[in-house]
């Protein structure tokens, strides 16, 4: 087995990457995830992996307030959900941007609005899970989904489905502070917000 660290996140690669056939490729969004990915690289009997790291100093989640990081081996899990009862719009993160995806889940719950935040580091194992679990993690009857990610759009319709939102870019990166460069290109918590407001029309 071959399992490929990249060290240095190069985000515009992402796709490529997962248009590779036989290549699991797993971008975790902080410590705990990471232990896992690696856990799965190594266990992995289907072909080679790529880990996808950042080098933001991440905060490390606290798992006490969100889904275990083991959700990780399905590929995709419920990381956080504002309430009991269905949602109303689900957000959907990978690496650095789980986090994004959180804050926005939280200022729209602030709003009223039932949501739900799930971590999806890796497409290959979400969807080599059954039906039942994916739909479990992404009801087919809520279609007011935002994924956020720091790379091309491309390809996100297969989660967010045609209605849904994508927060992203259409070109390639550019050279300074994460901050700034996601300022540049729009990728915000805010923007992530303003989109599902839009999809729920409020």
């Amino acid at each position: 087995m071959l399992t490929e660290l990249i060290r240095k996140e190069i985000l515009e690669h992402l796709m490529s990457l997962r248009a590779i056939p036989g290549l699991t490729v797993i971008r975790p969004a902080d410590a705990n995830e990471t232990v896992e990915a690696w856990r799965m690289a190594i266990g992995n009997s289907r072909g080679p992996t790529a880990l996808v790291l950042t080098r933001q100093n991440l905060p490390v989640a606290d798992r006490s307030s969100v889904g275990p990081a083991e959700g990780l081996r399905q590929g995709g899990y419920i990381c956080w959900e504002s309430g009991p009862g269905a949602p109303e719009a689900i957000l959907i993160g990978t690496g650095s941007e789980v986090g994004m995806a959180m804050a926005a889940g939280k200022a729209l719950a602030g709003e009223g609005i039932r949501v739900r935040v799930v971590s999806l580091p890796s497409w290959e194992l979400f969807d080599r899970q059954p039906q039942a679990y994916r739909d479990q993690v992404l009801p087919p009857e809520v279609r007011a989904r935002v994924a956020c990610e720091a790379g091309i759009r491309i390809g996100w319709e297969h989660y967010v489905g045609l209605d849904g939102a994508v927060v992203g870019m259409d070109r390639f990166g550019a050279s300074a502070p994460y901050q700034t460069v996601y300022e540049k290109f729009g990728i915000t918590a805010d923007a992530v917000a303003v989109q599902a407001r839009r999809l729920l029309k409020r």
